[in-house]
């Protein structure tokens, strides 16, 4: 088999967050479910964005953040996802090329436009996210390129982008084509609502063989297995996937691999301003040991690394640079 050229491709939603402070207040009195994520239709959208106070815009989507992570650290990236010919369009392809990604999907012309993430956050960093999802949710399988998918080490896909059926049908012609190509397939579950939605589908593909590393929270691990214990949780599902990463919050991460179980704390943070993309740069972390032969131990506190960076600032991209951070921590 031949050396993949790029490291990790993705597959995922092409959004911009748009995000905002808001008190206790705002999120009781328009019923957001709090610290979740809920998708919203144009009228919504447009209500809750007036709501909003002085609001930053920040490219992101789940696995463009990923891959976000994992370029600064120096990774071989490339991501395909779908935008509408729109300014917001050209915000989002602008951010992740000059993040020196590849980004190739060509633009879609005329309605939805461009998704946006409307992201509340509240005085104690939680966030709450409102999805449009717009153009993202139009993927077609015709916009996969299989031969970068074919030439790259692990084809990353975002569960939150399983939820449309055009895409869905994208992502299992992108699963065909890594697994043709004897190449891994990471999966991040997303949310529970998801797994509420497509749970079935998801466990099917994990009995098949198809899902190589698979990344979730506890709350997306108990949805998953039906165990509320996050231990029993671990134990159902660890023989069913090569490599399971769950994470834990403020009580770090597990890694369950080969039978062997391995465990971090969650690095220290001075306070925690925003929660909005931990879990994508935790995967990011760990993703950039993994596809650099790391132990999983370290794969693990990498992603810590890096989930500790994101959630000191605002917004869902690395600030900080994350080499000199992991230099520093790791040597």
């Amino acid at each position: 088999m031949s050396k993949p050229s790029t490291q990790v491709i993705a597959i995922g939603n092409a959004i911009v967050d748009v995000m905002a402070p808001c008190d206790d207040a705002l999120i009781e009195r328009f019923g957001m479910t709090r610290g979740g994520m809920t998708l919203v239709d144009t009228e919504r959208a447009h209500e809750l964005y007036q709501a909003m106070g002085p609001a930053r815009e920040i490219s992101g989507g789940s696995a463009a953040n990923t891959l976000a992570g994992l370029a600064a650290l120096g990774g071989r990236c490339a991501f395909i996802g779908q935008v509408a010919d729109d300014q917001l369009g050209e915000v989002f392809a602008h951010d992740i090329r000059a993040g020196g990604i590849s980004f190739a999907t060509p633009a879609r012309a005329g309605d939805p436009p461009t998704a946006r993430c409307l992201i509340f956050v509240t005085p104690d960093g939680q966030r709450t996210m409102n999805t449009f999802l717009g153009a993202s949710q139009y993927l077609p399988p015709a916009a996969l390129d299989e031969a970068a998918i074919g030439d790259a080490e692990v084809l990353y896909l975002e569960g939150y982008l399983w939820d449309p059926e055009e895409p869905r049908a994208a992502m299992r012609r992108a699963i065909a084509a890594a697994r043709g190509a004897g190449r891994k397939v990471a999966f991040t579950l997303s949310d529970a609502f998801v797994i509420d939605r497509h749970g079935d589908d998801f466990r099917a593909m994990i009995a098949a063989g198809e899902i190589d590393i698979l990344f979730a929270n506890h709350v997306e691990l108990a949805a998953l297995t039906g165990r509320d214990d996050f231990h029993d949780g671990i134990a159902a599902l660890q023989d069913q996937v090569p490599l399971l990463v769950v994470t834990r919050s403020e009580q770090g991460a597990v890694a369950a691999t080969g039978g062997q179980l391995y465990e971090v704390p969650a690095e220290p943070v001075a306070r925690v301003v925003d929660t909005t993309g931990a879990g994508d740069l935790f995967a990011a972390g760990f993703l950039h040991g993994h596809v650099n032969g790391r132990p999983v131990s370290e794969c693990l506190t990498l992603g810590a690394i890096c989930a500790a960076e994101i959630i000191s600032h605002y917004g869902a991209r690395p600030e900080a640079d994350l080499k000199e951070l992991v230099a520093q921590r790791l040597g």
